[in-house]
């Protein structure tokens, strides 16, 4: 059985091509566009690992990591912060948040693969 991968992003380019480029590589994708989809999802079912964009619309991705990883059945999906912003600054709350990882668009396919490879297989 495929390992899940949600993706929550609201950049449609970016999620086409990270999504096409996992598909290919044998893992199943969900993609939701904003921080409540997340949330919503996690209610049904947990996926194997998280790619989560910072700037998310409505509930932003530090505010969902926080939540996951504050719940008990939660806590243990990897995720992986996906961010343009300043590096200074999401270092320090990557680590504050308990984020598993971070990557800072735009990225290479193979340096995400490499560290969902490390989280999950």
């Amino acid at each position: 059985m495929a390992k899940v991968i949600l993706i929550a992003d609201d950049e449609p380019d970016l999620v086409k091509v990270t999504a096409f480029r996992l598909r290919k590589e044998g893992y199943e994708i969900v993609v939701v566009v904003n921080g409540q989809e997340v949330l919503d999802f996690l209610n049904k079912k947990a996926p194997d690992l998280i790619l989560l964009d910072v700037l998310l619309p409505l509930v932003n991705g530090y505010e969902v990591c926080q939540r996951i990883k504050s719940d008990a059945r939660l806590r243990h999906i990897p995720v992986i912060i996906i961010t343009a912003c300043n590096i200074r600054d999401v270092l320090n709350k990557v680590e504050e948040i308990g984020a598993d990882d971070c990557l800072y668009k735009p990225f290479e396919s193979e340096e995400l693969l490499k560290k969902i490879r490390r989280l999950i297989g």
